[in-house]
């Protein structure tokens, strides 16, 4: 018996189940800056409509995409999940709005780095770029991960890894030393005159991945001072460097300060070095263009642009 051609009926989606598209941009910030406050500074929103944005996100998908410490954020295996889909599906966007935007093409140059870096050394900086180049939309995309120019198409990298692997030119070679608030420093309860010292204050730390120690971007200043067995009153650890430096900022601690990444701050006098004894990495800073940017003359005016800036310390 001829089987009758059967008309297949897609039930729709009930909009209970729908996605949330418009808090996707929200997510993406907080998932790249991990702080909702960044994100908030990133968006032009308050920090409590970021929050409110996200717990309408997870409520909507039924799971936690952020792990919530006391003084840190998190993704959990579902954010990361969405993190990639999203950072993909809003490139793709911005590329298609791009081609079918009418009028000139946009001149744009997009460009990969750590966040520690975005926050700390180029946004401080970037104005002077726009001054001189107010038509080029610059994308900055930070995160730890090492992406790939070609696949992600961005223009420019900035690498934070060893000297030994570094590749392109090099903007600056990273020392250590400690670093603390002057008024820290003027605590006569708890001097600061030499590193010994360091043992009545609390330590400043990021965290790392499983098999590293917990203070582990101390370790090299520790180890050329011969303090591999220091402990300070306390420690407060933090997901993000930029948090650390805050902290130091705000008088809570001594940091390890990367130094020409915290130079500015220590021109400004927010920071100061108690101690006059830093201690090489071995890693630093490394401007990489992509294959596909060498035609592009906005992208290689930000590459020299950022050599420049690294000149001027």
């Amino acid at each position: 018996m001829p089987f009758k051609n059967v008309k297949t009926v897609t039930q729709p989606i009930p909009r209970s189940q729908m996605l949330r598209l418009d808090l996707l941009p929200c997510f993406d910030a907080a998932a790249r800056t991990l702080s909702f406050t960044l994100a908030a500074q990133e968006l032009n929103l308050t920090q409590s409509a970021v929050s409110r944005q996200i717990q309408l996100l997870e409520d909507s998908l039924g799971t936690a995409l952020f792990e919530r410490g006391h003084r840190s954020l998190s993704l959990t295996e579902a954010g990361e999940v969405m993190q990639r889909a999203t950072r993909d599906a809003l490139e793709r966007l911005r590329d298609a709005s791009a081609r079918v935007r009418p009028g000139p093409r946009l001149r744009q140059v997009a460009m990969t780095c750590t966040q520690g870096f975005a926050s700390l050394w180029l946004i401080p900086r970037l104005a002077r770029f726009a001054a001189n180049h107010p038509q080029v939309d610059v994308r900055i995309s930070a995160s730890m991960d090492i992406m790939d120019l070609e696949r992600h198409r961005l223009d420019v990298a900035v690498r934070f890894v060893p000297s030994s692997v570094g590749r392109g030119q090099a903007l600056f070679e990273e020392t250590v030393q400690p670093l603390c608030s002057p008024a820290l420093l003027r605590d006569k309860a708890a001097p600061l005159r030499q590193p010994a010292d360091l043992a009545h204050h609390t330590l400043l730390t990021v965290e790392k991945p499983a098999g590293f120690s917990l203070t582990s971007d101390w370790d090299p200043w520790f180890q050329v001072m011969g303090l591999q067995d220091m402990r300070m009153k306390n420690t407060m650890h933090f997901s993000q460097y930029a948090d650390a430096v805050a902290a130091a900022v705000a008088g809570q601690g001594v940091v390890i300060g990367r130094l020409p990444l915290l130079q500015s701050l220590v021109n400004e006098k927010k920071l100061v070095a108690p101690f006059r004894s830093g201690a090489a990495t071995r890693r630093g800073y490394y401007v990489e263009v992509a294959d596909h940017a060498h035609g592009n003359a906005d992208a290689l005016d930000f590459a020299n642009w950022l050599r420049t800036e690294a000149e001027r310390g």
